[in-house]
């Protein structure tokens, strides 16, 4: 049976924002979230929705709960308060670029509610590691510090090429890490040029060298995951298994959007697939990793109802991250996905 939260945002709040084109719904909805804090009430309010507590403990980091926000929903990070209160247990934000970047032209965003699926191409557009770094800094010293993990997803800067990657993930590595709980290496989204490749042998081995090896030398040295992507062959994922257990990595985040656009049966867009089309094949990659090492696992991918969580987990994830199944959803997804995995 729905929650009467669910009803409420899928009545009413849902066909408001609908009307409105994706990336300014979005924009609008990120807005309020961040202005809650200054609101009186606003947190206390955002509070009705979370869910029971449900602690865990994942690469030495402690969870309220399994119940993650996906990277991609809060680039810049500034709605950290607002997500806390609503209940997750933990959140990543980003994809952050060592350069600031504007990402793709408009329109990036598409919406197919039959499917209760997104495509996006938006491109890392973020503010750039530096301001969002200080952004973070400022909110641990305030009165709003997150209690839960904050991540942070890294990805590759659009003008610097696939051979002086190492070098940019380095550079944001360096100015995140210190107000990060943990970091992501992103691989894998397909609206940056070349980005998958560094997927590959080769590539992937110079990356994790390079950020592994500064992450030593911290006196505090930050869990490392890598999120990879739902198109990538047995073999492919075998050895990304081999190379992240060579390199110590905390753990992998399975996965990131797709190319496969076949379930949509209709109007096609460029970018990546997120979403009800996408639960089936990142539930086959997760069962694939976990019957290959005891690395923890981020199940994220059309996670939108219960069935959908206890799947994730019972293919072996520890934890689960949620982004278009809010937005279809609501906040009273979060309870019903606590109840489905308590």
């Amino acid at each position: 049976m729905k929650s009467l939260t669910s009803d409420w945002y899928q009545k009413l709040v849902r066909p408001l924002l609908f009307r409105i084109d994706p990336e300014n719904a979005h924009h609008l909805a990120m807005n309020l979230l961040r202005t809650a804090p200054q609101v009186p009430g606003g947190l206390r309010f955002l509070r009705s929705f979370a869910p029971p507590p449900q602690p865990r403990s994942v690469f030495g980091l402690q969870f309220r709960n399994p119940l993650g926000l996906a990277a991609g929903f809060d680039k810049n990070g500034v709605a950290i308060p607002a997500w806390e209160a609503l209940g997750f247990g933990f959140v990543e934000i980003g994809t952050v670029t060592a350069k600031p970047q504007q990402g793709n032209p408009r329109p990036r965003i598409f919406r197919y509610p039959k499917q209760e699926a997104l495509i996006n191409r938006l491109g890392f557009n973020d503010e750039g590691a530096a301001v969002i770094s200080e952004r973070l800094r400022r909110l641990r010293a305030s009165s709003f510090a997150p209690s839960i993990p904050i991540g942070v997803n890294l990805g590759k800067s659009k003008v610097t090429p696939l051979e002086e990657a190492p070098a940019d993930y380095l550079e944001s590595f360096r100015k995140l890490a210190p107000v990060a709980d943990y970091i992501v290496l992103n691989v894998s989204s397909p609206n940056t040029p070349g980005l998958r490749s560094l997927q590959e042998g080769d590539a992937l081995v110079a990356l994790l060298r390079t950020v592994t090896e500064e992450n030593a030398q911290r006196s505090s040295p930050r869990p490392l995951l890598l999120k990879i992507a739902p198109d990538l062959s047995d073999e492919a994922l075998a050895e990304i298994v081999e190379i992240c257990e060579k390199f110590a990595m905390a753990g992998l985040i399975a996965t990131n959007t797709t190319l496969e656009h076949g379930a949509l049966r209709g109007a096609d867009e460029t970018g990546g697939l997120s979403g009800g089309p996408l639960r089936a094949r990142s539930t086959e990659v997760i069962r694939f990793l976990r019957a290959r090492t005891r690395l923890p696992l981020i199940g994220v991918g059309g996670i939108c109802d219960a069935d959908a969580a206890r799947e994730k987990m019972e293919a072996g994830a520890e934890l689960l991250q949620i982004y278009t199944g809010y937005i279809f959803r609501g906040p009273g997804l979060l309870r019903e996905l606590s109840t489905a995995i308590s």
